[in-house]
């Protein structure tokens, strides 16, 4: 009870010193206010993997977190850590911190050894939080917050007797201090213009390639000013390009622009999918992006190639729903496709199939909608209240297809509208039911996988992808999503020059995304300060305790 309590004293203090700490920060050094963002999950995970290790465990869900514009990054700029979230990052901050310095993972994760294990060591401790404060607050700790930190550690020690649990709740509640979860960028005035701080750089640079803060080299180009040079940027945007760390950059921002946070909810009814299980569904989301990674990273591809390669990697239990087979059923495989299969680029994957579909039933409306929105950045209109869906969910009997059903339903005018522009893309898919398996039949009629995607026409799925990796929206798409993600808020007219050379560059590079994103790297737009303020807070919750939030 008195180590809980010393720790939560720890806690609640640094929570409330930090948040006053921005609040001065922004008053007395930034000309103009910045947006802060609340750190994602799996940029928290990153981060502290890079930091501690993979050894660690490190928790699997923070603070929930609203799509803005298509993207959870965007969504991340008005994200409000709540009590209940704020207990989620204490209890992962104890967890952690206590993993650092369990006796198993201290001897390499310690930079030095305490005189005694017993009693504070001044010395040791300073020297730890100087290292790790450096990465976690993406800036070298001052003076003042050294001392504060060591002193905190050293009275828990004295209070716990013991050196190491008084460092453990020390680093506890450096992993709840707002200068750790948010990241609220810091600006300065150069030349008449506000622009982001090298640091401020350094963490924009590593957040979009890495998906992570910046490591020790990038900040030391930040804290010596080679990264405000030209040829600093340069050396510094390559080496995070060719880093094995691009990988995680790239993987978030597909499972962010592909809405994979849905698979925590995904179901399917077990009576009508019995295959459908846990690990398939794990393992489809696996294999997208394992696939997408593959393709755009390792091998530096078209993007649009995403659309029509049937290259991919397969687990025995996805072999199994694909109806193939593998040479090696206990590890993930490299698998191609045959030229004749009728499964080809993503569409076709079991992850597309299954999670743009009814928990019973395929969806052609859900899947062409994703289309639309995902792959052209085309906003569908949601249905209108009081749509009688009756002909789809409880149909005639001799209504056989969903081509069928979808026709009667669209009958009503209202509906009309919508589904012109979703079902003559979506029902090319028809030829794969609701957890993706295929089939060529609906109920013992024949399928009609034909449609059209603008001027484009098809006459199943494969032609379908062809259509999307042969429109121009798609590569465009793709640019106005990435540029999005990378600025943390929704472009815009403003942005239309912005958008016309980015896009010009990538049709130049091959559309490659390795060159896309170094083109987005370069660009001064990139390191603009930005002009909202929604510096980070501390709010009193009924309870007695703390919750972190933000203005919005």
């Amino acid at each position: 009870m008195k180590s809980k309590f010393v720790w939560l004293a720890c806690t609640v203090g640094l929570v409330l010193a930090s948040a006053t700490a921005i609040a001065q920060q922004k008053s007395e050094t930034q000309p103009a206010a910045a947006r802060a963002r609340l750190i994602t999950q799996p940029q928290y995970v990153n981060t502290l993997r890079a930091i501690f290790g993979p050894n660690v465990k490190y928790p699997s869900a923070l603070a929930p977190m609203n799509r803005v514009g298509g993207l959870v990054e965007i969504g991340a700029s008005a994200a409000v850590v709540t009590g209940g979230a704020l207990d989620r990052f204490d209890n992962g901050a104890r967890s952690i911190a206590k993993d650092v310095f369990d006796p198993s993972h201290r001897e390499y994760l310690m930079p030095c050894r305490p005189a005694s294990e017993m009693k504070p060591d001044d010395a040791c401790a300073r020297k730890f939080f100087a290292q790790v404060g450096r990465l976690l607050f993406r800036r070298a700790l001052t003076e003042k917050e050294l001392k504060a930190y060591t002193d905190i550690a050293h009275a828990s020690a004295v209070s716990l007797g013991d050196f190491y649990s008084g460092m453990s709740a020390t680093l506890s509640g450096m992993l709840v201090a707002p200068e750790f979860i948010y990241v609220a960028p810091a600006t300065e005035v150069v030349r008449g213009h506000s622009q982001l701080t090298a640091n401020a750089k350094a963490v924009r640079l590593s957040m979009l390639l890495w998906n992570s803060y910046p490591d020790s080299e990038l900040l030391t180009a930040a804290e010596n000013g080679s990264l405000n040079t030209d040829k600093g940027l340069v050396k510094q945007v390559d080496r995070l390009l060719a880093s094995p760390r691009l990988a995680d950059g790239v993987r978030n921002f597909f499972a962010d622009m592909l809405i994979f946070e849905s698979f925590e909810t995904l179901a399917k009814d077990a009576k009508i999918y019995p295959s459908f299980t846990t690990q398939v569904t794990n393992d489809s989301k696996e294999q997208t992006l394992r696939t997408i990674v593959s393709h755009l990273v390792d091998e530096n591809l078209d993007y649009r190639d995403i659309f029509t390669t049937r290259k991919t990697f397969l687990t025995n239990d996805l072999a199994a729903v694909y109806g193939v087979a593998i040479n090696d059923p206990d590890r993930w495989v490299p698998y191609e496709f045959p030229a004749n299969s009728r499964r080809g680029g993503l569409l076709t994957q079991i992850s597309f199939l299954a999670l743009y579909s009814h928990p019973g039933r395929s969806s052609p409306t859900r899947r062409g909608r994703a289309i639309r929105e995902i792959f052209l950045c085309q906003k569908v209109p949601d249905p209108p209240p009081n749509v009688d869906f009756s002909a789809i969910e409880n149909p005639d009997p001799t209504i056989k297809t969903a081509r069928a059903r979808l026709t009667a339903h669209s009958a009503n005018p209202v509906c009309a509208g919508c589904h012109k522009i979703t079902d003559p893309i979506g029902l090319a898919l028809e030829s794969f039911d609701g957890a993706g398996s295929y089939r060529a039949d609906e109920n013992g009629a024949v399928i009609d996988t034909s449609g059209k995607l603008n001027d484009a026409s098809f006459v199943d799925a494969t032609g379908l992808e062809k259509a999307l990796h042969d429109n121009p929206s798609t590569p465009s798409c793709l640019v106005q999503r990435m540029t999005s993600y990378a600025l943390g808020r929704q472009v815009g007219a403003d942005d239309a020059s912005l958008l016309s050379d980015v896009n010009s560059k990538f049709a130049a590079s091959g559309y490659r995304v390795k060159d896309l994103l170094r083109v987005i790297a370069m660009d001064k737009t990139f390191y603009a300060a930005p002009l909202i303020d929604n510096k980070p807070t501390v709010e009193k919750a009924d309870a007695g305790t703390s919750k972190v939030g933000s203005k919005s």
